[in-house]
C-alpha cells in the first residue's frame, strides 16, 4: 500500500494548496464586511490603505511616436 500513498501524495498537496487558496481570499472578504460594519473612521482609514498596498502598479504610458 506504500505505492498507492506515493501515488496519491502530489494530488494531496495539490488538494492542500488549491483549498487553503480558496480559504484565504474568503477571509479578506469576511475581514471586509466586519471592516463596513465597524463604526469607527480610523479602521476604515486603515483598510484603504491596505487596499491601496495591495493593488498592482498602473503600466506607464508609451511615449509618443514621433
Amino acid at each position: 500500500m506504500g505505492w498507492l500513498q506515493s501515488l496519491l501524495s502530489p494530488f494531496k498537496k495539490l488538494w492542500i494548496r488549491l483549498n487553503s487558496a480558496k480559504k484565504k481570499s474568503r477571509g479578506m472578504y469576511i475581514l471586509y464586511e466586519d471592516v463596513k460594519l465597524c463604526p469607527y473612521e480610523d479602521v476604515h482609514v486603515l483598510w484603504s490603505i491596505l487596499v491601496e498596498s495591495h493593488r498592482p502598479p498602473l503600466p506607464l504610458p508609451l511615449p509618443p511616436k514621433s
